[in-house]
Order: structure tokens, then C-alpha cells, then sequence
């Protein structure tokens, strides 16, 4: 009996050390990849990280909860490839631009806005996604020469709908659970790799069964998404405040936006964006809708449709060939 326990324990251990030693791989590839991919700037807001790609007239891209640049260029990767130059920053708290301890939705935008005069960019396409199309709307409120049109991806805006903090999350335990994984390196990682489907739900607020089912390159870009959160440690002050901010978000003055908006959602997403982009289309004095019946927060498998139709809505406002109008696509 004694040695049947010895042997467990050296299994034990064995077990322990190797996916320490996994941990400490993933985590030094998760740090590297992060490194000479960005740039940072001074504002009268602190440092701002950023990053660009392609060549073109200026997309400001914003990222979502558990993101940073890296999540603004893969959301608009397609755009890019359209003739657009990508401006992707990091949100307060996310990577390197440092949270605030007096940090609001208004003053993110205020910040885009420093960062737009820090590279000399005059007017620019606004993209937002998820909880930082929030700030893009204050951007479009608050510095409206500044907006030549607005998308929105799932956003994680107020509506008379949708329900505070309204998530994947089953039970109480589940959103326990998802709020200390998102506060702890190893947690998080261990989840990912042991709780694939799980993690996909309470992080992406998208169903398991329509990834699995996606084509290879949706696949892979909702795992990239998931696995760009890692390590959540660079991360937290940003999602601290999403937490508090696109969990349950304040009402704004959308009648005050000029330029063009569309937003677009699926009905299956799992924090009832859908209800907040049709509240946006609804409001705003010139708002285009686009909604799906499925694809989760991910919008997975309508990627090269959005874009087509977000290029085509982006050249007609730029172009001035808009009429003003409101309603659903």
C-alpha cells in the first residue's frame, strides 16, 4: 500500500510538472507575441498603445472586453484588406496603455480623439466592437467632425431591452466562476484547455455547437480570439471596468451623432447585443440595421458578408450618397 501511494505521488507530481512547464510555455509565446507589434504614444491621457495595418483612408478600429490591439486588427482584418489603414489602439487598462483611477466612458473617447491628433488624422471610419463600441459612440457624440461613419459589432450598449449583465452564464456559480478565471493567468488557461465549450460560452457569449460546426478559418479565429485574452493579467484593469460599464451601460445621446451608423447583431447573442443595435439604429438620426437569427457575439459564419456590406455602407457615407433614413436593412 505504501509504495502504491509513493507511485501516486510521483505520477502526482510528474502530472504537475508538466503543465506547469505547458503554462510557462504558453505563457512566455502569449508575451512574445505581444512584443514589436505596437507602438506607443503620449497624450494629455498617458501613454496610448497602438497598432496599424494596411494602407488607405483611416479606420479607427476599438477593441472589446479581453482584448487590446492585437483583437482590433483581427476584427477588421477584412477591412484592411479592402483599402483601408487600421488604427488600433488599447483601450484604457488593456496591454500597454495603463488604466486610470478616474477612467470613464467619455474620457476613452476623449483619448481616441488625442490619439487621432497625435498620428494626424482629421476624420476617420469608427469601428467598435462589443464593449468598445461604447467609447465609439462617445467619440461620435462627443467629437462628431471627427466620425465620417460608425460601425458597430455587437455592441454592448444600453437598451430598454436588454438586461444588465446579461451573459452565457447558467448559474450564478458559472459567472462566479468566469469572473475569477478572468482574474487569474493560470485559471484562464487551465479553463481554455479543460473547458473549451464552457469557456467559449461565458467568454465569446457564443453557443459551443456553432464553432464546431463553422468552417476551419471561422474556427480558428474564434480560438484566436479566445486565446488573445491570455494572460488576462494585462488585461485586468480593462476588463474591470467593462465589467462595471458594458455590463450594465448608461443610456446616451445617440440624437446627437451625425455621421452614418450601422449596427449589427445576431438574435442568438449570448449579451443580447442584438437588442442594443437595433435600440442604436432606432435612435440615431441616420442608423442602419443589419441583424442575423444566428452566429453568436462572434457573428461566426457571416464574416465576408459584414464586411462587403460595411465597405459598401462606409463608401456611400464618405461619398455623401447616403439619404437619411432609419431602420432595419
Amino acid at each position: 500500500m505504501h509504495r502504491a501511494l509513493l507511485i501516486g505521488i510521483v505520477l502526482a507530481l510528474l502530472a504537475a510538472a508538466a503543465v506547469a512547464a505547458l503554462y510557462q510555455r504558453d505563457l512566455s509565446r502569449a508575451v512574445a507575441g505581444l512584443e514589436g507589434r505596437s507602438q506607443r504614444v503620449d497624450t494629455g491621457f498617458g501613454p496610448i498603445e497602438y497598432a496599424t495595418a494596411g494602407e488607405g483612408a483611416p479606420a479607427l478600429v476599438i477593441h472589446g472586453s479581453g482584448g487590446g490591439f492585437g483583437q482590433g486588427l483581427l476584427m477588421a482584418e477584412p477591412l484592411g484588406a479592402l483599402g483601408y489603414r487600421l488604427i488600433a489602439p488599447s483601450r484604457f487598462g488593456y496591454l500597454g496603455t495603463p488604466a486610470r483611477a478616474d477612467m470613464t466612458i467619455e474620457m476613452q473617447a476623449d483619448a481616441h480623439a488625442a490619439l487621432m491628433d497625435r498620428l494626424g488624422i482629421d476624420r476617420a471610419v469608427i469601428v467598435g466592437g462589443s464593449a468598445g463600441a461604447l467609447s465609439a459612440l462617445q467619440l461620435a457624440i462627443r467629437h462628431p467632425e471627427r466620425c465620417e461613419a460608425l460601425v458597430l459589432l455587437v455592441p454592448a450598449s444600453y437598451s430598454p431591452e436588454r438586461r444588465p449583465h446579461e451573459s452565457g452564464a447558467r448559474s450564478v456559480w458559472a459567472e462566479r466562476f468566469m469572473m475569477a478565471a478572468l482574474r487569474a493567468d493560470f485559471l484562464f488557461w487551465a479553463a481554455i484547455h479543460a473547458l473549451p465549450g464552457t469557456m467559449t460560452r461565458l467568454i465569446l457569449a457564443t453557443e459551443p455547437d456553432l464553432i464546431d460546426a463553422a468552417v476551419p478559418q471561422e474556427k480558428a479565429r474564434a480560438w484566436q480570439i479566445l486565446d488573445d485574452v491570455f494572460p488576462v493579467s494585462r488585461r485586468a484593469g480593462g476588463l474591470l471596468f467593462d465589467s462595471r460599464t458594458a455590463g450594465d451601460p448608461p443610456p446616451m445621446e445617440l440624437d446627437r451623432i451625425r455621421c452614418p451608423v450601422l449596427a449589427v447583431s445576431a438574435e442568438d447573442d449570448l449579451y443580447g447585443t442584438a437588442a442594443s443595435a437595433r435600440y442604436i439604429a432606432a435612435n440615431v438620426p441616420d442608423g442602419e440595421l443589419l441583424i442575423y437569427p444566428t452566429g453568436g457575439h462572434l457573428l461566426v459564419g457571416h464574416g465576408d458578408e459584414i464586411w462587403r456590406k460595411a465597405a459598401s455602407f462606409i463608401e456611400s457615407a464618405r461619398e455623401g450618397r447616403r439619404p437619411r433614413r432609419r431602420g432595419e436593412s
